[in-house]
């Protein structure tokens, strides 16, 4: 007989496998709660009927992997689901030893045992909620003439957007753990691939110890050619987020507020815009938050947070894009106006950037003006050679996959990857 999922059980003759999530052992019942990853089953044995259970359920224990066969019939008096299964045959695919974690441990100690943690309802509905979100990424692009790369993660050059990156030997030189698909985006565009997205992995060998900061995490990247301005870039990203967050909440905007009591907002179109300078202006103004003029080209952190309530008091938001950075704080690849400044934006959600997105340069003799004037005109010459036989004009930006879902539910960026990598975690 094959396998039933718990979702798909109905009354009748079935079999079904899972964890035991709950038991209980009495003088002459037993009652066992089974769960796989699409739901939960009570399984009721009538010990007399059933003897050659005995042995079996004497060394049962929470957490164990048991496969039952049995008739699965309707009952009133059982909550979970209305129904229950009265098993003709037991098996006990796997003895589980005491639990060494706890749903209140520590989150350091949740992550030793990360596989065990994982089995929470809560960690499955927030991978559930992962899948449905990059589905829909993956759709809106490809039904707008997308196509999906995979670029490489060893690269030869160590400096692309200034952060720091991963050094590891390769072979008889060193090669570097690629900290964003930026360059070889750029490249599909010089290729003449016009609009390319990509997930993959991201490599940032940073000594960070926020609830939003990882040294490896999921990249949701995108390129397209032939734009006007990066204004294209926002409107693209504005409707891309609309429907992606309008297919998690049809899908999983009841389990969020039940599980995590936070609720899941479709934004309305277009997103509201700021410049930089009219965002420190306001948030002195609101709530007398001031910066000293010499970084008044950058966001600073607390302003990044203040952001939150800056989009829902101006524009009852929960998105804001924000305009008009100073070209020292931007990457030399960023196209600049007619006044030098970076043709590109940061897009803040619930306090939180999630994105940097600009228009590229892709003119040769500006990119090179500009990565000669922050020093990396050597590192980037391989980048360089793409742009000089004919490129369009394009742009493009970044999502990071599991950012997003730390704020669709409110937790610390270790709790929301399969598996945490920061400074001090390499393991398991």
């Amino acid at each position: 007989m094959e396998r039933t999922y718990i979702k798909d059980v109905v009354p009748g003759i079935c079999r079904v496998s899972g964890f035991v999530e709950n038991f209980r052992n009495k003088k002459t019942m037993a009652f066992i709660v089974v769960k796989d990853i699409t739901g939960k089953l009570q399984v009721t044995i009538v010990k007399e009927e059933h003897p050659e259970f005995s042995e079996m359920l004497d060394k049962l224990t929470p957490h164990s992997v048991v496969t039952f066969e049995g008739e699965v019939v309707e009952s009133e008096y059982v909550k979970l689901g209305g129904k229950e299964m009265y098993p003709t045959s037991m098996k006990i695919e796997s003895i589980a030893e005491a639990m060494p974690i706890k749903d209140d441990s520590e989150i350091d100690v949740k992550m030793d045992y990360r596989w065990i943690d994982l089995r929470r309802d809560v960690n499955r509905v927030m991978l559930s909620l992962q899948t449905t979100l990059t589905a829909a990424m993956r759709e809106f692009l490809v039904e707008r003439g997308f196509t999906e790369i995979h670029t490489p993660k060893l690269i030869a050059a160590a400096s692309e957007s200034g952060s720091d990156v991963f050094a590891v030997k390769y072979f008889d030189t060193t090669a570097y753990l690629a900290q964003s698909p930026q360059f070889y985006k750029q490249m599909a565009m010089a290729a003449g691939l016009e609009r390319i997205f990509e997930t993959g992995p991201v490599f940032r060998a940073e000594k960070s110890y926020t609830n939003k900061h990882a040294t490896e995490f999921t990249g949701f990247d995108l390129e397209f050619s032939y734009i006007d301005s990066f204004e294209d870039v926002m409107k693209m990203e504005e409707e891309l987020l609309a429907y992606a967050l309008e297919k998690v909440k049809d899908k999983h905007g009841r389990e969020v507020a039940e599980l995590y009591g936070e609720e899941i907002v479709v934004p309305s179109l277009p997103f509201p815009r700021m410049k930089l300078a009219d965002v420190y202006a306001e948030l002195e103004a609101r709530y007398g938050y001031t910066v000293p003029d010499e970084l008044k080209g950058d966001l600073t952190t607390e302003a990044e947070r203040m952001c939150k309530q800056l989009a829902k008091d101006m524009f009852g938001h929960e998105f804001l894009f924000i305009t008009d950075y100073a070209a020292s704080e931007r990457a030399f690849y960023h196209m600049r106006d007619e006044r030098g400044v970076p043709c590109g934006y940061d897009l803040i959600w619930r306090g939180v950037e999630i994105t940097t997105g600009a228009q590229r340069e892709h003119r040769y003799d500006i990119l090179k003006a500009q990565a000669k004037e922050k020093g990396l005109d050597e590192d980037v010459k391989f980048y360089l050679e793409f742009f000089k036989y004919g490129c369009p004009p394009h742009g493009g930006f970044g999502i990071g996959i599991d950012r997003l879902t730390m704020l669709f539910l409110g937790l610390s960026i270790k709790e929301v990857q399969f598996l945490f990598r920061g400074p001090n975690r390499l393991t398991p």
